[in-house]
C-alpha cells in the first residue's frame, strides 16, 4: 500500500494568543508537538506499511519549524517527508490548506516512483488525515482534500483492516459504531484513541540528523515543496484567499462559583427540575 498522511504541528498549549489585526494564531515562544489525531494516523499507516508492504509519505502545510515535526514521523518510520510552505500559505483558512494539500498530492513531487506512473495515474492507495487539529477543532481540511481530489471518504475511524481493494473501516459515533467497506483510493481521518504512537528508534533519530547520501540516493531528510512547485496561483491561497476570517476574538469569561446544596432526594429532584425550568432546559 502506498499511503500519504497529512499532519499539522500545532500548539502544545491551550495559552494560545491571537493576533488582533490578522486573527491568526501568535505561534512564536509556544512548545509545539505533531497533532495527536495525526500521529494517530502516522501509527496507523506505518502499521499497515508493516502488514501488506508499500511506503508511507508524510506531507505538512506550515512554516519552516513545522520541519522537527516531519522529522519526527521519519523517525517512527515514515519512508519520505515532505513539508510545503511558502509565504504565500499565510493565513489560509482550512479550505485554502486543503486547497494547496490537494495540489502538492498529485504534484510530481509526491509521486512515489517518476519512472513507473504516468502522469494521469493515480500514485496513492490511501490518504490518512487527523479527524481534526487541537488548535482550531474545525475537522474540515481532511474532507475537504477529499472532495478537492473526488475521492470517497470516511470519518472517525479507529481500525482499518484491507481486503483486496478495499478497505473495512471502524467509524464511531457517540453510541454506537459501523463497520463500512471502502473502495481504495480514498481518504481517511482517523481518531487519536485508535492506537497508541510508536517511539522514534535510535537508528532513524540518527539518519534524520546526517545529510542525505547522494550515493545510495538514500531520502532522509525532510523535502521542502513551494507554491510553485505544486502549480497552485498565488491568490488561490493565503489570507486574502480564505472564504473564512476571524473578525473578533475574546478571552472567555470565567464562571461563577457553584452552589453546594444538602438535601433529600426528593428536594433533589425538584430543585434540578426548578433549574432546568429556569435556563428554559425544560
Amino acid at each position: 500500500m502506498n499511503i500519504i498522511v497529512c499532519i499539522k504541528q500545532v500548539p502544545d498549549t491551550t495559552e494560545v494568543k491571537i493576533d488582533p489585526k490578522t486573527g491568526t494564531l501568535i505561534r512564536e515562544g509556544i512548545p509545539v508537538i505533531i497533532n495527536p489525531d495525526d500521529k494517530a494516523g502516522i501509527e496507523a499507516a506505518i502499521a499497515l506499511k508493516e502488514i501488506y508492504g508499500g511506503q508511507v509519505t508524510v506531507l505538512s502545510m506550515g512554516p519552516p519549524q513545522a520541519e522537527s515535526a516531519l522529522k519526527e514521523a521519519y523517525a517512527m518510520g515514515a519512508d519520505k517527508v515532505f513539508l510545503l510552505t511558502d509565504r504565500a500559505f499565510a493565513g489560509s483558512d482550512t479550505y485554502a490548506t486543503s486547497l494547496a494539500l490537494a495540489y502538492a498530492i498529485k504534484s510530481d513531487k509526491l509521486k512515489i516512483s517518476k519512472n513507473e506512473i504516468k502522469e494521469s495515474q493515480i500514485c496513492f492507495d490511501l490518504i490518512i488525515c487527523g479527524r481534526q487539529a487541537i488548535d482550531g477543532d474545525t475537522a474540515q481540511v481532511g474532507p475537504q482534500i477529499a472532495e478537492h481530489l473526488g475521492l470517497p471518504q470516511i470519518s472517525y475511524v479507529t481500525e482499518i483492516e484491507k481486503q483486496d481493494k478495499y478497505l473495512i473501516v471502524k467509524k464511531v459515533f457517540e453510541d454506537e459504531y459501523q463497520k463500512i467497506r471502502i473502495k481504495m483510493p480514498c481518504l481517511l481521518t482517523v481518531l487519536k484513541e485508535m492506537n497508541q504512537p510508536r517511539y522514534m528508534t535510535i537508528s532513524r533519530i540518527f539518519d534524520i540528523c546526517q545529510k542525505p547520501n547522494i550515493e545510495s540516493h538514500k531520502i532522509n531528510t525532510v523535502e521542502t515543496i513551494s507554491i510553485k512547485d505544486i502549480g497552485l496561483e498565488p491568490e488561490r491561497t493565503g489570507l486574502n484567499a480564505s472564504p473564512t476570517k476571524v473578525k473578533k476574538t475574546m478571552t472567555k469569561g470565567a464562571k461563577s462559583a457553584g452552589k453546594v446544596h444538602e438535601c433529600d432526594a426528593r428536594e433533589s429532584a425538584k430543585l434540578i427540575v426548578d433549574k432546568l425550568k429556569e435556563k428554559f432546559i425544560i
